[in-house]
């Protein structure tokens, strides 16, 4: 029977995906590559039996099979590579002794990579070397990313901030980063020449983009054997970013959002000296330097904090989101943190899930970032759109540094994952399916995690006493 279905949007990948030749540089598997390139990029693992697994598979995958249902080899080829399969894996025995023939020449045909898996490796040893592999590459892309953001920050203090950035831009992406004018002229670029073909064609890309009314924001290309991408500056006076890589790794795209984010704090026009030395103290402020830095150019406040997570996904929501509470002061890393001046109203905004500290002086500002993180997870808990921070009461009477020990050596024995697993519990009044929800597991998971708890901790965890002091140390911890 043969099985077709509608062409679907290409699936979003957990995890950087990972080259067929990393897998088969782990000795102790022993795989075999038989045909096709050991270049193509694996997301995901799937084994099937069936004798068409066209259907069940969404693209991009590590087919594994021992050919149980190999009837046609020719006709199998041409669907898992209909299907978009990355590479085959055939495990021999227990019922091929060898890789069949016929096999062989139809990956060969198609071009697609065909792995021998030997007989002493079983395929959830491969999946599981794929996964950690998987893991290796998401750290790695996190700490680019991380230490990106933290040089771009840096680049942003600088005295001459705006080639300082585009120069961090550039040299964390290995390419090149232009500062278009409204003019389409360049006003400033750092990173390696480009040649003529890709200049013009990242020229003309930066062109589309702009202020201009239905224009859109951001868009990409290819030009001179480069990855070329564009994006429209929020300042206002009509700038654009440039980019030009050779590749397009997954964690360039926060890099360059955060780029985007401090170029239109930087170029946007203010009224004052005085107004652009507090956005700029204020900016450096929430990118990490010390409140001692730069609180001399801060008027008194109340300044609030929000911590926010969500958006659609481009560079620019976190700007769009800054514009939204009447801000340019935000720092637009996984979590966006947002800055407000007095008078500015933190109000729930669609698709962004926010938490928002009390009102605090500025010598208060890093109490109030933590306010607002605390904020945000209960938000993310419940549900909620927003979430604001609520006075201590009570707890506000017992000495922050002793609350703060009491919860250290109460909650010891828990690892991150379970006490976080109890403070959604918890916070959700001891609901099963509305912490398994928020928490995205089975509730059977959760009775497990809380009975760990309950377990590790000593603790009768159906006593109110109990759960108040519990609650009371989490939110200390």
């Amino acid at each position: 029977m043969t099985f077709s279905k509608p062409p679907a949007a290409p699936p979003t990948h957990p995890a950087p995906p990972v080259p067929l030749a990393a897998l088969l540089g782990r000795r102790e598997l022993g795989l075999r590559l038989l045909a096709g390139p050991d270049d193509v990029a694996l997301h995901w693992v799937h084994t099937s039996e069936m004798a068409d697994p066209y259907p069940y598979l969404l693209g991009g995958e590590l087919l594994l099979t021992a050919g149980v249902q190999l009837a046609d080899p020719a006709r199998y080829v041409e669907r898992v590579v209909e299907a978009g399969a990355a590479a085959l894996g055939f495990g021999v025995t227990p019922v091929y002794d060898t890789v069949p023939v016929e096999l062989v020449e139809a990956c060969v045909r198609h071009g697609l990579p065909l792995i021998e898996v030997p007989p002493r490796t079983p395929f959830t040893a491969v999946a599981r070397a794929l996964w950690r592999l998987m893991a290796e590459a998401r750290l790695y892309e996190l700490r680019r990313v991380t230490e990106a953001q933290q040089s771009l920050a840096t680049a942003a203090a600088r005295p001459a901030p705006v080639p300082a950035v585009l120069g961090a831009l550039a040299s964390r992406l290995g390419g090149r980063a232009v500062l278009y004018g409204a003019d389409g002229t360049e006003s400033a670029a750092a990173g390696r020449e480009l040649p003529a073909e890709a200049a013009r064609a990242l020229a003309d890309l930066a062109g589309v983009v702009g202020p201009r009314p239905g224009g859109p924001a951001s868009a990409s290309g290819e030009g001179g054997g480069l990855r070329l991408a564009a994006y429209a500056l929020g300042g206002g006076d009509g700038l654009t970013l440039g980019v030009a890589t050779e590749r397009r790794d997954p964690g360039d795209h926060p890099v360059t959002g955060v780029a985007v984010v401090l170029l239109s704090l930087l170029t946007a026009p203010h009224g004052a000296a005085d107004v652009s030395a507090r956005d700029g103290a204020l900016t450096r402020l929430l990118l990490g330097a010390p409140a001692a830095e730069v609180a001399a150019a801060l008027s008194p406040g109340p300044w609030t904090v929000v911590h926010a997570r969500g958006g659609d996904g481009t560079p620019f929501a976190a700007a769009s989101l800054a514009a939204e509470l009447g801000t340019e002061l935000v720092d637009a890393g996984p979590t966006v943190r947002l800055l407000l001046a007095p008078g500015a109203a933190a109000t729930a905004r669609p698709g962004w899930t926010l938490g928002v500290s009390a009102p605090a002086e500025a010598a208060g500002l890093p109490a109030a970032d933590a306010q607002a993180a605390r904020a945000l997870r209960r938000a993310e808990a419940t549900r909620t759109p927003l979430v604001r921070h609520r006075a201590n009461g009570l707890a506000g009477l017992v000495d922050p540094a002793e609350a703060a020990a009491h919860a250290r050596a109460l909650l010891a024995p828990l690892s991150e994952p379970q006490a976080e697993t109890l403070r959604t519990w918890l916070s959700l009044h001891g609901s099963w399916d509305r912490t398994a929800a928020a928490l995205g597991v089975h509730r059977n998971t959760v009775r497990q995690r809380i009975a760990r708890c309950a377990l590790l901790l000593d603790r009768d965890l159906d006593d109110a006493d109990v759960r108040m002091e519990l609650w009371f140390a989490l939110q200390r911890s």
